[in-house]
């Protein structure tokens, strides 16, 4: 089948070529139809059935649109990349040479450009081939706002072609021609009087003088009864001509006479605008488009000053000028419409004895007066959509830029242009050029540094520009020095009447109480960003969206992105969170914000340890703590997801509660990350965050807190064989527990440091604590922590020739099948593999490692499969079947290099290169033992690197 057409100037209808293409049932027409209206953009699936239902959908609503998607996929011809399901809606990409209404508006556009080079007959042809798309009303049978909007910019489109074609035919001497369209369109539309002048000029050249006056003597008794309004300056020169027989009229020429001079309203250009080319080449690119556009965007980011930019760029285009309206949207009390437009028409020649009282009456009047103008209008600070509706003039030849702080969903038909801060790039071209480029080029990273802390902001850019300007005097350090006190930044950024504080106060003025109270306190929170959940225990309750949301689109705090958990998140310019907090500060009491950060971190706990008892069950969970815990509107569900998400807050959260002196809390969240921790082998995340919170409890005298904490540190300490460190730590953290009772803890030091003997070979001390450390965790219950010493003690007495030492792991790995710990049980196959092993039970050690690795790969822990492959592979390099070993190992190698593992990695790399070795591979040999050798004498111990060493000699 050809490409398909669409057709929305009446019925909604299909061609292929020019046959018809049977659309389906009505449902299904108006399912294309409102997918037609939104063309190439996504349409919800709940719209869809808002609009093909209305406010009574049958319970079926959302199998039918899938039905009726799949109906237009199958008659339409359309494949996935025409016709898409986008998350729970639809969009359909459509060509504008596939639908009838962009054919309508390019032939228009066309006609226009042909008429102003002077081929009238031309351009006839081409307004006549436009009108003649149209069937009937446009998006006939679709009844939804969104729809009635788009049939009013369409039928305004349409009727001004009309009134265009008459012109023509008026100037082209066809007065005739013209009368009967002139005559119904007069009819349809009273109010226009562009059309009563045409039909005036045209009764006149065709002999009806009395017919003509008697048109202006029906309109102006119509404006009089109905607006109480007079007929405007057009018609009333028309009028005049007649009476006096003006020989204008006899000729083509005097069909319109243009004002002698254009309104030219526009606030003066800004001479050292920089950068925004995107936003400015979109932005001509839609007042080209003839479009209403709105400039959107936090406070300070120069949304006015493109505007002015973009309208200079544009108004060549415009001939007849330009209008400009200071809404006052910011101000305590933004401007009325209704005055607004009077002063609109003042600019257009209403004088204030014939101006309409009301604001529909003077609406429907200026839009009359720019039916056949080609102008700009630049709404300036608009407060929202209610606002800015009355203002558009009638779609054709006007173009609209609005600027504001709000995000105006609701303005139909308007394209959105959103500014953020300026690319470090620009920033640092706008300070030269306030500044000077000399200055700049003296001290370039000082400069990168002012840009910087006024976060690439243009008004703090501006103002940072001219106190340089004012004092040529100063260094740039000079300034640099006092914005870098973040405390006092916002006093710097004023200059005359420039001030960025002052700038805030605006946007906060028209916000609710609640969404100022959010907003300040989510500037004690820190830079990093936050997810939507936060703004519930900021505030003390659950349900905060409407909150985030006026946030948002205010434009006060920034959607960012959506996170791998799902999560989307938030995040305040530093500027903007400098202000809010300033602003809590000086609005709540120290008791107000320390109660709001202490929910805040009371949820983060909360989460953490939701996710925490997601993974397998932690050997370094001791006794919990006193903190409170706040449960957000949020759940966890993939862990790993959650923590790599809120990684850096998490660690934020830590020094927060550390700043706000809540040790409890502070502790508590580490331990809770600590099995998050573990699992990616983010050593320094985890020595940091106790570091930090060690800080805190033990300036509080909170031992249970210290003694939680040095045990973290001695565990991560042996994972980094740094075993004097950890050693230390756990002696400390087994006395603190010791002298508060705690039996759990107790345990879980002996346990630990029991691993500290055996790794450093005194294996008889770590059967000592091993022995005492069960004791403790037998009697707290601790089941998990109990099988993996019993496992341990069995290694270490394996390995002193004890042949009964099996029934010791055997014992742990009882525990664990009965807890349902499938981590403990298959680490501890891991051991008993090697038990197994030791004994030349070799098919029955690789058994265990079997089932040890299908367990953990089913878990997704890809460290301890990695050790796991690490020991398959030396059990097949013994075996002989170099093949397996071979790819075991090199598996294990990869993850050990991910996670930063060197000195397994090493290990791998080595047993490897011996393996290819036997295999005759010489090249990978070489190669793997090349990096076990340089990874060996980077990180030790140095017999290990002269094994390699002697190994590659040996090749």
């Amino acid at each position: 089948m050809p490409d398909v057409r669409f057709g929305v100037l009446g019925p909604v209808t299909a061609w292929s070529g020019a046959d018809p293409v049977p659309v389906g049932s009505d449902k299904c027409r108006q399912v294309l139809g409102l997918l037609l209206l939104h063309a190439n953009r996504s349409v919800e699936r709940d719209e869809i059935i808002e609009g093909a239902w209305g406010g009574r959908p049958p319970k079926s609503a959302v199998n039918l649109v899938q039905k009726y998607v799949g109906d237009l996929r199958r008659s339409l011809h359309l494949d996935n990349g025409a016709l898409q399901t986008v998350g729970t809606g639809y969009l359909l990409r459509v060509t504008p040479d596939q639908l009838d209404s962009a054919q309508f508006a390019s032939g228009l556009a066309r006609a226009r450009e042909t008429r102003t080079d002077g081929d009238l007959v031309t351009a006839r042809q081409r307004f006549v081939d436009a009108v003649s798309l149209w069937r009937g009303p446009a998006f006939s049978g679709i009844d939804t706002p969104a729809a009635e909007t788009e049939r009013a910019r369409l039928d305004e489109y349409r009727f001004g072609a009309l009134e265009d074609l008459a012109e023509l035919d008026l100037l082209r001497g066809e007065h005739a021609l013209a009368l009967p369209e002139l005559s119904r369109l007069a009819a349809e539309h009273p109010y226009r009087e562009r059309v009563r002048e045409l039909l005036m000029i045209a009764l006149y050249r065709s002999g009806r003088q009395a017919d003509a006056l008697a048109v202006f003597h029906d309109v102006q008794r119509m404006l009089a009864d109905e607006l109480g309004a007079n007929p405007g300056p057009g018609l009333q020169r028309v009028h005049a001509q007649i009476l006096r027989g003006d020989a204008a009229l006899d000729s083509a020429a005097g069909a319109r006479e243009a004002d002698s001079r254009p309104i030219s309203q526009l606030p003066a250009d800004i001479p050292d605008f920089t950068g925004r080319a995107e936003p400015l080449s979109h932005l001509v690119g839609l007042l080209a488009e003839r479009r209403v556009a709105v400039i959107a965007g936090a406070p300070g980011t120069g949304k006015s000053t493109l505007a002015v930019r973009a309208l200079y760029e544009a108004r060549d285009a415009f001939p007849d000028g330009q209008l400009y309206l200071d809404l006052a949207g910011t101000s305590e009390v933004p401007r009325d419409p209704a005055m607004m437009l009077a002063e609109l028409l003042r600019a257009l020649g209403v004088t204030d004895a014939t101006m309409p009282s009301g604001t529909h009456e003077r609406a429907a009047l200026y839009r009359s007066r720019l039916t056949d103008r080609r102008m700009l209008v630049l709404l300036d600070d608009a407060a929202g959509a209610h606002q800015v509706r009355p203002l558009l003039p009638p779609s054709g030849g006007c173009a609209v830029v609005v600027t504001s702080r709000h995000r105006m969903a609701d303005l139909t038909g308007a394209e959105h242009v959103e500014l953020d801060a300026l690319t470090a790039e620009d920033a640092r071209e706008l300070l030269a050029r306030i500044a000077g480029p000399e200055r700049i080029a003296q001290e370039p990273e000082t400069a990168e540094a002012i840009v910087r802390l006024c976060g690439y902001l243009p008004l703090a850019i501006r103002i940072t520009g001219a106190k340089l300007a004012g004092r040529r005097a100063w260094t740039l350090q000079v300034l640099r020095d006092r914005l870098e006190d973040e405390s006092r930044r916002l006093r710097e950024l004023r200059v005359g009447d420039l001030d960025v504080r002052a700038n805030y106060d605006l946007s906060l003025r028209l916000l609710p109480d609640e969404a100022v109270r959010a907003f300040r306190l989510l500037g004690l929170l820190g830079a990093e960003t936050l997810p939507a959940w936060v703004i519930g225990p900021l505030l003390g309750r659950a349900d905060t969206d409407d909150v985030l949301d006026v946030l948002v689109d205010a434009y006060l705090v920034r959607l960012v992105d959506t996170d791998g958990a799902g999560q989307p998140r938030y995040r305040l310019h530093d500027l903007l969170r400098a202000y809010a907090a300033e602003g809590a500060q000086e609005s709540y009491s120290d008791e107000e914000r320390r109660a709001a950060v202490e929910r805040v971190l009371s949820a983060w706990l909360a989460l953490a340890e939701q996710a925490r008892d997601l993974f397998y069950p932690s050997l370094f969970q001791p006794t919990p703590g006193r903190s409170p815990r706040w449960q957000p509107d949020h759940r966890v569900l993939d862990p790993v997801a959650w923590f790599d998400a809120e990684r850096g807050t998490l660690l934020r959260a830590v020094q927060l509660a550390a700043d706000w002196g809540l040790d409890e809390l502070a502790w508590e969240i580490v331990i809770a990350s600590v099995p998050y921790y573990d699992h990616r082998s983010l050593y320094q995340d985890w020595t940091r965050s106790h570091h930090i919170a060690l800080e805190v409890t033990r300036a509080a005298g909170n031992t249970h807190g210290e003694a939680a904490l040095l045990q973290g540190l001695g565990q991560v300490g042996i994972y980094l064989d740094e075993m004097n460190d950890a050693r230390r730590n756990l002696h400390r953290c087994l006395a603190l527990y010791r002298a508060i009772g705690d039996r759990r803890g107790t345990g879980l030091a002996l346990a630990s440091i029991g691993t500290v003997h055996r790794v450093l070979g005194e294996q008889n001390d770590a059967l000592r604590v091993d022995y005492e450390a069960i004791g403790h965790l037998a009697a707290v219950g601790h089941g998990q922590a109990e099988a993996q010493v019993r496992t341990a003690i069995g290694l270490i007495r394996f390995e002193q020739g004890d042949l009964e030492a099996g029934t010791w792991v055997e014992e742990g790995l009882q525990i664990a099948r009965r807890l349902g710990d499938r981590h403990r049980q298959a680490v501890i196959l891991r051991t008993l593999s090697r038990l197994q092993q030791g004994t030349a039970d070799t098919n029955a050690a690789l058994r265990s490692l079997t089932e040890a690795l299908t367990i953990f790969n089913e878990i997704n822990d890809e460290r301890c499969a990695a050790y796991t492959e690490q020991r398959l592979g030396a059990v097949y390099a013994k075996l002989g079947d170099t093949a397996r070993a071979g790819s075991a190992l090199e598996r294990a190698a990869h993850v050990f290099r991910l996670n930063g593992d060197r000195t397994n990695e090493a290990a791998c790399w080595h047993e490897l290169g011996e393996v290819e070795a036997v295999r005759g591979e010489t090249e990978a040999a070489r190669r793997h033992l090349g990096l076990a050798l340089a990874l060996w004498e980077a990180i030790g111990p140095p017999e290990r690197a002269e094994e390699a060493k002697k190994a590659l000699d040996q090749l």
